[in-house]
């Protein structure tokens, strides 16, 4: 019997074995990962865009989505944060560096970057919502002649719960990059800037263009509700407003229906959504 080589490389459903380079502790519970894969002729590290996401399998244990973190135009690993909350994650958590894992994608759309050129583009991040719009931070850096201003908000419960806290110094440093950062609260009592929600970040922002500002957002379910409402105080286009969301992701295909809400299938037809393709679909926001 003689078997088709293409066909299998080709089925969504087989995961490759990716090396652990390194791994690093963010935040309590929340943990970098970055992987390269074996083969050295696979597409997975650079073949993607930013908003997908993989799916990480431990055997015995499960698969679970992860948001890709890094930015293709780094290309040759991918990297990845991930928050431990159950028992998938917890086995992720327990490889070590140079460890196997195994990886199958990329998955899902991506944010509309061509649609956001030469515009300027605000990123609009809450908690581990950080992971995924990394991504998106490094591609608009990598390729900074193609956006205007660039404007980071980011807010976290703590000092202690913001993720990758050297980079965000580095970002702050930039002179391309107008950063604003606020916390929830600070038990240390050592925090310079803004304490208060995310939104509260708003009130810095001078002299926004509607027509020629794109956002994208990412953060836990309660913010982007908070967060539209001040984007369309501010007339920013419901179709100029980028989210990405996650919900009950499973194959990663539309195949099992775990994330169907309605026609979408949010691992399928997203996990990326203008503001205008959700508005009717409040159980996803």
């Amino acid at each position: 019997m003689t078997t088709n080589v293409e066909s299998e490389i080709e089925n969504p459903y087989i995961s490759e074995p990716c090396r652990i380079l390194r791994k690093v502790d963010l935040a309590e519970g929340v943990r970098f990962f970055q992987i390269r894969p074996l083969n050295e002729n696979s597409t997975i590290a650079t073949n993607y865009s930013p908003g997908q996401f993989v799916m990480i399998s431990v055997a015995g244990v499960g698969e679970a989505p992860f948001s890709i973190s890094s930015s293709p135009t780094r290309p040759g690993t991918l990297e990845l944060g991930i928050r431990n909350v159950g028992r998938i994650t917890e086995a992720i958590f327990q490889l070590k560096e140079k460890d196997i894992m195994f990886v199958r994608g990329p998955y899902g759309n991506n944010f509309n970057i061509s649609g956001m050129e030469n515009n300027d583009l605000m990123v609009v991040a809450g908690g581990i919502g950080l992971i995924p719009l990394r991504s998106v931070l490094f591609f608009s850096l990598d390729n900074r002649e193609l956006f205007k201003r660039l404007i980071f908000l980011y807010g976290a419960r703590t000092p202690d719960e913001r993720l990758f806290k050297n980079e965000l110094v580095e970002l702050k440093q930039r002179g391309d990059v107008e950063c604003h950062f606020s916390v929830d609260k600070d038990p240390s009592g050592k925090w310079t800037e803004k304490v208060g929600v995310v939104t509260t970040l708003f009130g810095d922002i001078k002299d926004i263009d509607p027509d020629k500002t794109s956002v994208v957002i990412c953060g836990p379910p309660v913010m982007y509700m908070y967060v539209i409402r001040e984007l369309l105080k501010l007339k920013i286009p419901k179709n100029q407003i980028q989210m990405t969301l996650e919900r009950r992701m499973k194959c990663g295909i539309g195949k099992c229906g775990h994330c169907a809400v309605d026609e979408l299938y949010t691992c399928r037809d997203g996990p990326v959504f203008t503001y205008w393709d959700v508005i009717h679909f409040r159980e996803l926001i």
